[in-house]
């Protein structure tokens, strides 16, 4: 299991969850009410799952494919710790990981 850590944009919200191994970060953050859209459902093909990874944690997950940092040049409030829900899979030797989500996020499909 993993302890996801989801912190809001203005840090007031922490929200944690635990994750088992094999689970993709974007169903994680949708199932507990985080505003992480997903729009093209995990395909890559949008932004709407962008999230900005703890520095610490990021340096544990494998490295963003090109296509990846493709779609983070079209989000907004993308830092050097951004990456993709949709792309962020959780393995058993990931004990914790702490996201914080964007400035602006806004979810289409909370309305």
């Amino acid at each position: 299991m993993t302890l996801v850590r989801f912190i809001s944009a203005d840090g007031t919200q922490v929200q944690e969850v635990e994750a088992p191994a094999g689970s993709r970060l974007l169903d994680i953050a949708q199932n507990a009410g985080q505003p992480l859209e997903g729009t093209c459902e995990g395909q890559m093909a949008c932004s709407t799952c962008h999230v900005i990874v703890d520095a610490e944690d990021f340096a544990k997950l494998p490295k963003a494919s090109e296509e990846e940092e493709d779609m983070l040049d079209l989000a907004s409030h993308v830092t050097r710790h951004s990456r993709l829900a949709c792309q962020i899979w959780l393995d058993a030797a990931l004990a914790a990981l702490t996201v914080r989500m964007p400035a602006g996020v806004h979810n289409m499909q909370g309305r």
